[in-house]
């Protein structure tokens, strides 16, 4: 969809992602199916590559409950997204003024529903050997079931960016489980140390005070994780720290200590040992977590 979205014009850039007019995505473009198919043409190079697990197809697209006013204020009469949803406000038989929640959530679920369907089928077209990891969901939509469900009805894998939790909420993560009938992936997550020498002022993870305690923060998520019984993986992100020094990045990667690594490639010891004490054991404790949810029905 950014991409699309670069060629048909109207995108901006926000910390961390692309922006669109009214935050509603070009979903409804007839040319956005065009578009799919030409860049999953490309995916044949990648058939039979046993290196590759899967592909997202873009990052935190704003679906959420502010969509279905967003498409019909819409300065194009015109536009395919505002007359989708003047027909579905005309299917439901309301009017503007009698939009509640609910429904603001149900036309949350047709834009995913009708994004995930469209990219899925693309990608499944020419490369039916890879997962579909779908979107990345963030912020707000990963809590909302129709959004959810509709990237477990095309996803293989429902892949979450998880910001701002010391642990993963349990009730949350079951739903993700309940509602897409998928297994969900960590994709974004990570915390910053004040003694790295950055500011850390730009970013969406919470800030600790020492690499010790950003070891402590990666060890208990990552926990929470494996207890919840249908997470599959987690990404640390990122690699390396921000470079202060870089012209032209994204505005949520200025300033802050997000790396495993400094910008001069020196490991973080106190957090990569940590790190490293927990994913060598990941299975077993897994197994362990398993055995405890079975021994406790």
């Amino acid at each position: 969809m950014s991409g699309y979205g670069k060629k048909r014009g109207g995108t901006y850039q926000l910390p961390g992602n692309t922006g669109y007019p009214n935050q509603c995505i070009f979903v409804f473009d007839p040319e956005f199916e065009t578009y799919c198919d030409e860049m999953a043409q490309k995916l044949v190079a990648n058939k039979t590559d046993k290196n590759i697990i899967g592909y997202f197809s873009d990052n935190e697209l704003p679906f959420g409950p502010k969509n279905l006013e967003g498409y019909l204020t819409l300065k194009n009469p015109n536009d395919p997204g505002r007359l989708y949803a003047e027909s579905w406000l005309k299917q439901q038989g309301i009017t503007l003024q009698q939009i509640t929640d609910e429904h603001r959530e149900e036309f949350a679920g047709v834009v995913a529903e009708r994004y995930y369907k469209v990219v899925s089928e693309a990608i499944r077209k020419y490369d039916p050997n890879h997962l579909y990891l779908g979107s990345r969901l963030h912020g707000k939509p990963k809590f909302i079931r129709q959004i959810v469900e509709a990237a477990g009805r095309y996803c293989d894998v429902v892949a979450i960016n998880y910001y701002g939790a010391w642990t993963p909420n349990e009730k949350t993560m079951k739903h993700w489980g309940e509602w897409a009938q998928k297994p969900f992936i960590i994709t974004e997550f990570y915390t910053k140390g004040m003694d790295s020498g950055l500011a850390n002022t730009t970013g969406a993870g919470f800030t600790v005070q020492t690499q010790q305690e950003r070891g402590y923060a990666y060890q208990h998520f990552v926990l929470g994780l494996l207890e919840s019984g249908n997470c599959v993986g987690w990404h640390w992100f990122r690699y390396q720290d921000n470079d202060p020094t870089a012209k032209g990045v994204d505005p949520s990667n200025l300033d802050s200590n997000k790396g495993l690594v400094d910008n001069e490639y020196n490991l973080y010891k106190p957090l990569g040992d940590a790190m490293k004490e927990l994913n060598i054991n990941a299975y077993r404790l897994a197994d362990w977590f398993d055995q405890q949810s079975t021994n406790n029905k």
